[in-house]
């Protein structure tokens, strides 16, 4: 049985391995970024966005993610408004790879949002974003996208997975607003197709990573679905089958996971999944919840296979961007 342990001082966790170099996979180091829910404040926030893509482009990591929530849920969902971020997605240096959250589509119906259909708008971001199976970044890298390995789910073409240094990386649609589980009977009908093709993406991961004796998997998507316990639950939970679906696999899969989300804009570094009706947390599962709206920060983490827990994470806090 692996053994994983953190203490958390402050705001930073500090993890302690004990190592077993006999059975630990050796491999290279390497580093990514994490970021998400910015910029909110709009046209300030542009200028503090602009010099954290500067100094994420100094540190040089193997790739950035976005997690979703590229603008406010009370700015308008323009056209426009997705140029401008694509933009900024291709001033990265690094190849970005990006989730979308909530606020670019589940919510756009709100009247400050600009009332649009949330469905066309989904759409639109999948033209705009997910048009070929490359990332987005100056440099880029080829992305597998679940659309072009499964003609059953053809139109999610922004769940995509690539692999790292034998680490399985994984995109998955599941945004904030209660992953679309709400609302207009269209919405549900949406929740319910795309909540299936999630579902069979996660099973796929697993496969992946076990066929191909893979050291860890990380996930990345928008939503923070621990943010009540009736997540796991209630019969209306729009995350309930995810939640399952991760617990359940990850207990399996007993090697080195990360979660990766925003939504509730807040550096969190914990483990959050746990066996039901059991005290028993999986140690081999850190969650990391990225900052965001006011907070427009980023999170560096490095990676290393040498070590039984490779997760370490460092925050990139800008002095003019507090």
């Amino acid at each position: 049985m692996k053994s994983f342990k953190a203490i958390r001082l402050g705001l930073f966790f500090f993890t302690f391995t004990l190592v077993n170099f006999s059975t630990v996979a050796i491999g290279q180091t390497f580093k990514f970024v994490a970021l998400g829910d910015m910029p909110y404040s709009l046209p300030q926030d542009l200028r503090r966005f602009e010099n954290l893509i500067t100094e994420i482009n100094r540190l040089k990591p193997s790739f950035s993610i976005f997690i979703g929530d590229t603008k406010s849920g009370s700015t308008l969902c323009s056209d426009e408004h997705n140029q401008i971020i694509k933009s900024y997605f291709l001033s990265f240096k690094a190849p970005l790879v990006y989730s979308p959250g909530d606020n670019e589509w589940t919510d756009c119906h709100r009247p400050l949002a600009g009332a649009y259909d949330p469905l066309e708008r989904l759409e639109a971001l999948r033209k705009v974003f997910f048009s070929t199976n490359q990332s987005l970044g100056k440099n880029t890298i080829r992305l597998q996208r679940q659309a072009d390995l499964d003609p059953r789910y053809s139109k999610y073409v922004e769940n995509a997975y690539w692999i790292k240094n034998n680490f399985l990386f994984v995109n998955i649609h599941i945004p904030g607003s209660n992953n679309n589980n709400e609302g207009a009977e269209s919405a549900i009908k949406e929740y319910q197709d795309r909540n299936q093709a999630n579902l069979t993406w996660i099973d796929q991961a697993f496969n992946l990573a076990t066929q191909r004796n893979l050291n860890g998997i990380i996930f990345a998507y928008q939503a923070d679905m621990f943010y009540k316990p009736s997540q796991l639950t209630s019969s209306d939970s729009g995350y309930r089958d995810t939640l399952e679906s991760l617990i359940s696999r990850s207990d399996i899969f007993n090697k080195p996971m990360l979660l990766i989300h925003g939504d509730s804009h807040r550096l969190i570094i914990d483990q959050p999944l746990h066996l039901k009706h059991q005290k028993k947390v999986l140690e081999n599962v850190l969650r990391l919840q990225v900052m965001g709206a006011d907070q427009v920060q980023a999170v560096e983490i490095n990676v290393n296979p040498a070590q039984e827990q490779p997760f370490s994470f460092r925050p990139i806090i800008l002095k003019e961007n507090k």
